[in-house]
């Protein structure tokens, strides 16, 4: 059965996150690049110090999609992997864990480049 909470949960915390990186694009000159780096390394911070868990506990996919949750998802990759392989499993972890959507990405990139023409946009 569909859960009406669940799915506020997901959207409100997507949307937080979301609603972060658009106030931090129009209300600073910090480059949307920038930004992402941000996001991403808060993923990191968060997973390292073990409370994005409780997030995505609470949120699921509202946590997870967003790039913060790629961020998690690559240092939780290099801690469990650290803890199995040593100094190995920390360097190969990250990519071990977020090789699907690495690879997702690059071949649907891939296939819209060939579909479609790239072109400059006129401002």
């Amino acid at each position: 059965m569909l859960d009406p909470i669940l799915y506020l949960k997901v959207f409100a915390v997507g949307g937080l996150i979301c609603l972060i990186g658009q106030v931090l694009i129009i209300t600073t000159k910090i480059t949307p690049a920038r930004i992402l780096v941000a996001f991403v390394l808060a993923g990191v911070l968060l997973e390292g110090i073990g409370v994005y868990k409780y997030i995505t506990e609470f949120a699921g996919a509202g946590a997870i999609v967003p790039i913060v949750g790629f961020g998690a998802a690559i240092a939780k990759g290099a801690i469990e992997m650290g803890a199995a392989d040593g100094i190995m499993g920390v360097l190969a972890g990250g990519l071990v864990a977020t090789a699907a959507g690495i690879a997702a990405a690059v071949g649907f990139a891939f296939v819209f480049a060939l579909i479609f023409k790239p072109r400059t946009k006129k401002c």
